[in-house]
């Protein structure tokens, strides 16, 4: 049976948003409250579906095939293009760390009496980046297949906690860490980067409007109740990836199967973008393959070592920072591109210039808070 492409464009867009930074929600809902987090949740989902949504009317109106810091550079000029570059290799890096930091922490879960989470996460770093200085083929399919289960093994132990879910676990209000969502969403409801594939997937390309918009809007709706549902089942045991806090409740072999998946997961994750970025140093900076191959893999491995282990810090400073530089990027690209453009969308987007500046406003604002929360 074939596959209607606006399914498959719209899986390739959820597996990119879905990941590492599910499982952060609950945790996040367990420290802040569900009323700040509904809120943020509010706010949030039309704002970065807008984003997508400029994103895909610039690719739609430019002939040539290129991706954001292409994009950035065409309409905005080299010192923007500049700056967007930094925000997507310093991203990818931030990404490869906390991919290193989950494979420990679920490694500790699968095998709790054996190595710590931190040796074990150096551990999988290793073994990652031989296979990545090896040059590993593309796992294209392999990542399809792995974030299907991934996927389905969220769903089974979504259902699992069900019956355990007690509302006087949950946490309503926390004025103290009222802040801390924004990073996190940011972070996880982000996926720009497929816009481009997701495109290119489709035959008729203004239904990439109606996959943006039902994908994220799909995403934020599922990571809602999965952040209520874990929270309302370990209370303030939840821990920051998730799985261990449910282990007292859902007993071992289930709470490692999730483990065991997101490691999987993350593992492939970790291929997939230390390889991207391996290639993007290598054919777009010139640089020679044993240089190139140091900066993608050990440069995460430094931040790990010198202490940045703290998942939740990580991904909340890397979805206010991305989703600062690039959300802006996006709105101004977005703006050029409207006069700019050489050929005509398939669908475009009548955008007030006072939600241009709120959305501006939104992001600057959450990253300030954000960052001075941490």
């Amino acid at each position: 049976m074939k596959v209607p492409k606006t399914i498959l464009a719209g899986a390739s867009l959820a597996g990119t948003i879905i990941g590492a930074g599910v499982f952060a929600i609950p945790y996040v809902f367990s420290q802040s409250g569900v009323i700040p987090c509904l809120i943020y949740f509010i706010i949030l989902t039309p704002l970065i579906i807008l984003l997508h949504l400029f994103f895909g009317e610039i690719t739609l109106r430019t002939r040539e095939e290129q991706r954001l810091v292409g994009y950035v550079g065409r309409y905005l000029g080299k010192k923007a293009k500049a700056l967007a570059a930094f925000s997507i290799i310093a991203g990818t890096i931030g990404s490869l760390l906390v991919y290193i930091i989950l494979s420990g922490d679920f490694l500790s879960i699968i095998f709790p009496h054996s190595l710590s989470s931190v040796q074990m996460s150096i551990l999988v770093w290793g073994v990652l980046s031989f296979l990545v200085f090896l040059g590993t083929s593309s796992i294209a399919l392999v990542e399809l297949m792995m974030g299907g289960l991934f996927i389905l093994i969220i769903a089974i132990i979504f259902l699992f906690c069900l019956p355990l879910f007690e509302t006087f676990n949950l946490t309503l209000f926390n004025a103290n860490k009222i802040f801390l969502p924004f990073g996190v969403l940011m972070f996880s409801l982000i996926g720009w980067s497929v816009i481009g594939e997701a495109e290119d997937i489709l035959t008729e390309k203004k239904k990439l409007k109606t996959v943006i918009t039902a994908v994220i809007s799909f995403c934020a709706v599922f990571y809602f109740f999965f952040g209520l549902i874990i929270s309302g089942v370990s209370g303030q045991a939840t821990s920051s990836e998730a799985m261990k806090g449910l282990v007292p409740f859902l007993g071992y072999k289930v709470t490692v199967l999730g483990a065991l998946f997101g490691f999987l997961a993350v593992s492939t994750s970790f291929l997939t973008l230390a390889n991207y970025l391996r290639n993007t140093f290598a054919y777009d900076y010139r640089m020679g393959h044993k240089r190139s191959f140091a900066l993608a893999c050990f440069a995460p491995l430094i931040l790990f070592l010198t202490g940045f282990r703290d998942f939740i810090a990580v991904i909340s400073v890397l979805g206010t920072v991305i989703g600062l530089i690039e959300g802006v990027a996006l709105i101004f690209t977005y703006k050029k591109a409207k006069t700019l453009g050489d050929r005509t969308p398939e669908y475009s987007l009548k955008t007030p210039a006072f939600l241009l500046y709120l959305a501006i406003f939104i992001l600057a604002a959450g990253t300030i808070t954000e960052l001075f929360h941490l």
